[in-house]
C-alpha cells in the first residue's frame, strides 16, 4: 500500500452516515476551529494551560464497529487493543481520548503503546521519522459512535461544546494507530476563564 497516498486521497467518509468532515465547521468560533486542528502534539498546548494530568481509564482487547472499519480499511470486527485515557487540567477532566490498533500491531511495530502507562501518545510518536500522521477528521460526538459510548460510560454529566470531536490516524511501517479525542465542556469552559492566548 502506498502509505502517502492512501493519507491524502483515502476515501470519503461521506459515504458513512453522520461522515466524519475534513475541516472543522466553519460555524464554528475561530478557538473550536484552532483546537480541533491543531497540529502536533495535544498534550504539549495543553500543558500550556494548566497542570497536566494523564488518567488510564481502559486498556483492553476490543473490535471494530464499522464507523472505526472504514477509517482504517479494516474488516468490522477486526481485533483491536485499546487504550482510553482522561487528560486533566487542573484536576480537571478535559479531554477524551481513544486510541485504538490492530492486535497484531499491538504485539508488532505498535507495541509500545501497551507500556505507556500514564505517559502520554506523544512520547511515541514525534521522535520516529517512520511514522506518519494523516490529517484530522472532525464530527459529531453523537450516537452510535464509539467515542460518545466511552464518553457516556466515564463521563455522562459532561457534554461536548460544540458536541465536535477530531480523529487522526499515524502510520508506522504501514500500520495504523488512530487517535480520536473528544473536548469536553470542562475544556472550552477553561478556555472562557483563560486569561493568556487561547491557541497555544
Amino acid at each position: 500500500m502506498n502509505i502517502k497516498f492512501f493519507i491524502h486521497n483515502r476515501m470519503s467518509f461521506q459515504s458513512y452516515a453522520g461522515a466524519w468532515l475534513n475541516q472543522a465547521p466553519l460555524k464554528l468560533d475561530p478557538i473550536q476551529r484552532y483546537w480541533l486542528t491543531r497540529p502536533g502534539a495535544l498534550t504539549a498546548g495543553l500543558r500550556q494551560l494548566g497542570q497536566l494530568h494523564i488518567e488510564v481509564l481502559n486498556e483492553s482487547y476490543a473490535s471494530l464497529d464499522r464507523d472505526e472499519a472504514i477509517a482504517l480499511q479494516l474488516p468490522i470486527r477486526h481485533p483491536l487493543w485499546l487504550r482510553e485515557i482522561i487528560m486533566s487540567i487542573d484536576g480537571t477532566p478535559c479531554v477524551l481520548a481513544r486510541s485504538i490498533t490492530p492486535i497484531s500491531a499491538a504485539r508488532g511495530v505498535w507495541k509500545s503503546i501497551r507500556a505507556l502507562n500514564t505517559r502520554p501518545l506523544a512520547d511515541i510518536l514525534y521522535n520516529d521519522p517512520r511514522i506518519i500522521r494523516s490529517r484530522f477528521e472532525c464530527a459529531p460526538v453523537q450516537a452510535g459512535r464509539q467515542i460518545f459510548l466511552t464518553q457516556e460510560r466515564y463521563f455522562p454529566k459532561y457534554s461536548a461544546r460544540p458536541d465536535y470531536a477530531r480523529r487522526s490516524i499515524f502510520y508506522k511501517e504501514s500500520h495504523p494507530l488512530m487517535v480520536t479525542e473528544s473536548f469536553l465542556e470542562t475544556f472550552w469552559l477553561l478556555l472562557d476563564q483563560f486569561d493568556g492566548n487561547k491557541m497555544p
